[in-house]
């Protein structure tokens, strides 16, 4: 059984659609991401008759009034909006809001000569053979017989050439289109998986892509604003510079409380968390309806009754205002400020340490459930800090984050937060966790490996120094993009038979390092460079970094993980020095964890 139907509209039907608000696509549904380019192969394409594919709509489900009638919602455009968008923009004139959030207009000029179509430039507009901007051919009341008429005079060509032409243009707005209506009583879940399957341009639409029309669709209850909102804070992270043509394209928006209370994301230039609209969607999301599915949002949104499953209006102005709420908790500054002090407190000190946004966006929702609970600050620090770093050794929100999200955010409400941390703890990070699973994780040639950043924000955490420095530390190296050296130097290793990238590049041989220490070392076994440590402690004479110390040597092996036997090492006693220091660095990180 069909759960759709296919009708073709014309290009005018569905440009008047968008004008009068049929279709749901408001201004800042999505920025208009199309190359002018397209816009003008688009008009080609119309004009000369050939398919230009199809617009996918669903019309939201039947919402049961207070009074007991049902009110029908706006179509939301699935799939196909840039299309429907460039239409609007070519034919109508209206401007559209390109991906620096400024109101751009894109003129398609055109030859009725030679019928070819062009994207305006201001060589075009010298050139009278060029129509400058296709749009005037559409207007009411436009005189295509005295227009032909002066533009042949012009131009010395035959004004019937002309007529015929423009006529030809002019009836791009009878060409139809294919229109993909799904059944409005599909339920949330059906549209939602018709959404993903959907393709635009090699790249699958998400859950949170559909989130976001459906709540752009909704004017009613403010949706358009909780959007923009998202928009413009995660915006204004990226690009801050661009605060300036928001607030003159947008003067409506920017006279709200919400543009308020978020504009401050312009002066902030940490890069640690940067969010993007999922991320805030799922935060939000998360923290205020204790649930983990996005596809769960989209039917709270649409006013569905999980008990009946019926749709009910009360729900759907309830949701709204609860993701409203959520979405102003997560761009408020005093939230996001000391969210990120508590993710800085525990060694993350710069973006590249944390592979997983989603450990980060779990953390976010738990802090603000925990300050919605009342829990004190201190309480709340120690909390979200070790889970942070929990999610990260075990890989958590790795796998099916939906999931882990919906069961920890209905735990963490439903039992006392510490203890629920604890009951975690005993399950995962056992001795054998410690002592075996760890140690084996640590075996790879994969540098970006969390397992590795952990054991970096582990000696952040400790203050420690960088291999063999005196004083620079390796949250200086890393602030500073500092390099990661081989403590088996590579050629050394390569010269020696270990010639394949998973032997000489193993995480257990490297080691922050400033360059010109590692310059000095050279490309010599441990033992010899080793000796020049050595020497240069019996002379108190630096040549390799600041150490002139035993004392101070043993240290710095210590905070590296080194090996006691280091000094004596060479080719035959590498395989043994890695399983030593995977041993080290897993009990490092083991110290560094029970200390949060």
């Amino acid at each position: 059984m069909a759960r759709y139907i296919v009708n073709n509209y014309s290009v005018e039907n569905i440009v008047s659609w968008i004008k009068s608000g049929e279709f749901a696509i408001p201004e800042m549904q999505r920025p208009f991401v199309w190359d002018s380019t397209k816009v003008r192969d688009l008009i080609d394409s119309l004009y000369k008759g050939y398919p230009v594919g199809y617009i996918i709509i669903w019309k939201n489900p039947d919402i049961k009034l207070k009074d007991g009638t049902l009110s029908s919602g706006k179509k939301i455009v699935i799939d196909g909006q840039q299309r429907i968008t460039a239409l609007t923009a070519a034919i109508a004139g209206h401007d559209v809001v390109n991906q620096e959030y400024k109101k751009v207009r894109i003129k398609i000029s055109f030859n009725p000569i030679n019928e070819i179509f062009e994207v305006y430039n201001p060589a075009i507009g010298k050139d009278s053979k060029m129509i400058d901007d296709i749009s005037v051919i559409f207007e009411p009341g436009f005189d295509s017989f005295n227009f032909s008429i002066e533009y042949s005079k012009e131009n010395n060509v035959d004004p019937s050439k002309i007529s015929k032409s423009i006529t030809n243009l002019q009836a791009i707005k009878a060409n139809n289109i294919g229109v993909i209506e799904l059944e409005h009583s599909l339920d949330i879940e059906t549209v939602t998986d018709i959404f993903i399957r959907i393709n635009s341009k090699g790249t699958v639409l998400s859950q949170a892509d559909f989130a976001m029309s459906k709540i752009s669709s909704n004017e009613k209850y403010g949706g358009d604003i909780i959007r923009k909102t998202i928009d413009y804070f995660c915006h204004l992270k990226q690009r801050p510079m661009d605060i300036e043509t928001i607030m003159e394209n947008d003067r409506d928006f920017c006279k709200l409380d919400e543009f308020d209370k978020l504009k401050w994301i312009a002066r902030n230039h940490d890069d640690i968390y940067s969010p993007d609209y999922t991320d805030v969607l799922r935060v939000a999301f998360t923290s205020q309806f204790l649930r983990g599915k996005l596809a769960d949002l989209v039917s709270k949104l649409s006013g569905r009754n999980f008990e009946t499953r019926g749709y009910e209006e009360q729900i759907s102005e309830e949701s709204y205002e609860k993701l409203r709420n959520g979405v102003m908790k997560f761009v408020n500054k005093t939230n996001f400020d000391r969210f990120i002090m508590i993710v800085k407190s525990a060694g993350i000190i710069d973006e590249s340490l944390v592979r997983s946004d989603n450990a980060l966006n779990f953390g976010y929702a738990l802090y603000i459930l925990l300050r919605d609970k009342g829990f004190n600050a201190d309480y709340i620090e120690t909390v979200v800090r070790k889970w942070i770093v929990l999610s990260l050794l075990t890989g958590r929100y790795s796998g099916s984050p939906e999931s882990m999200f919906d069961f920890d955010i209905k735990r963490f409400d439903s039992n006392e937060p510490m203890e629920y941390l604890h009951s975690v703890e005993l399950g995962e990070l056992s001795d054998a966790y410690w002592e075996h699973i760890l140690p084996s994780r640590l075996n790879t040639s994969v540098a970006s490996s969390p397992y590795f950043k952990l054991y970096l924000m582990a000696q952040v955490k400790e203050g420690n120094h960088g291999f063999l420095s005196n004083h620079i530390t390796v949250q200086a190296l890393i602030e500073n993009r500092g390099d990661i050296h081989h403590l088996f130097p590579k050629k050394y290793l390569q010269k020696n038979g270990l010639d394949a990238r998973g032997e000489y590049n193993q995480i257990a041989n490297y080691a922050y390092t400033q360059s010109e220490i590692n310059i000095k070392i050279k490309d010599v076994a441990p033992h010899v460079y080793m000796k020049c440590i050595l020497d240069q402690i019996k002379n108190k004479v630096p040549t390799i970094g600041g150490i002139v110390d035993m004392v101070n040597l043993k240290d710095n092996f210590k905070q590296n993980c080194i090996p006691d036997d280091f000094c004596n090492y060479s080719i035959e006693n590498y395989r043994k020095f890695l399983e030593e220091r995977r041993v080290l660095m897993a009990r490092k990180i083991k110290d560094f964890y029970n200390g949060l």
